[in-house]
């Protein structure tokens, strides 16, 4: 059975991601990247927002847009796993599934009236790609949707490791002093997929504007150079 209405986006969020490689694998695991929701002409209005500032988290219900598919398999391979091991597709959080809706909890920062933009939301945390749709926003409530008793299932044991990161000064002073911080949490989260092991390999990760190229071997993420995309919109 399929549904008839129709799936409106209310907004798109603005974020320091490109490209879908180096986001972050889950919402709050980097809680200082900086994102901006802005919404749909039709619905910058203020009134919809009432009453949300006095939230600190939301919840932002969205479209996996660079992985819709014709069809959909029952069965996926979970990059952490090492790309090998098929899991159910609704035992994760893969974006290839029968419809591609992501689920992400972020914190409010503020709510700004912008001049031409209406009212915009600034969050932190996300793990968006620049320009994703947004279909609905949701305010976070502890006493409910917190579980701190929740277990993690084959996930559990996967938790990433932290790289140490050698960012030589000469690259890093090229990013912007308040994004320093959180590109590198990025780095240390290690943002290759687990079956790439390959030490000699030349890694770009798309971040603010830059290209930042690495490599890493066994613990040690080193950046090799940081270029000034030129194809910036």
């Amino acid at each position: 059975m399929t549904t008839s209405r129709e799936t409106k986006i209310i907004a798109r969020i603005r974020t320091d991601f490109p490209t879908k490689f180096g986001i972050p694998r889950q919402s709050g695991l980097i809680d200082n990247l900086k994102a901006v929701v802005v919404f749909e002409p039709e619905y910058r209005n203020p009134d919809a927002l009432r009453g949300l500032e006095g939230f600190s988290h939301i919840w932002l219900i969205w479209e996996f847009s660079e992985a819709l598919r014709d069809t959909w398999s029952p069965t996926v391979r979970p990059p952490r796993l090492g790309g090998n091991t098929r899991m159910g597709v609704f035992a994760t959080r893969s974006p290839f599934r029968p419809n591609a809706i992501g689920l992400s909890s972020v914190k409010l920062e503020g709510i700004e009236t912008h001049p031409d933009l209406g009212p915009v939301l600034h969050v932190s945390g996300a793990d968006l790609m620049d320009k994703t749709p947004i279909y609905d926003i949701k305010p976070y409530l502890a006493y409910t949707d917190c579980h701190p008793e929740a277990v993690g299932g084959f996930i559990e044991p996967l938790q990433a490791k932290v790289l140490e990161v050698e960012f030589p000064e000469q690259w890093l002073r090229l990013v912007s002093e308040d994004r320093r911080e959180a590109i590198l949490r990025v780095l240390a989260h290690d943002p290759r997929p687990s079956y790439q092991k390959d030490p000699k390999r030349i890694y770009g990760l798309e971040f603010a504007g830059f290209d930042i190229r690495f490599t890493v071997q066994d613990n040690l993420l080193s950046v090799c150079e940081v270029v000034c995309r030129t194809d910036q919109s």
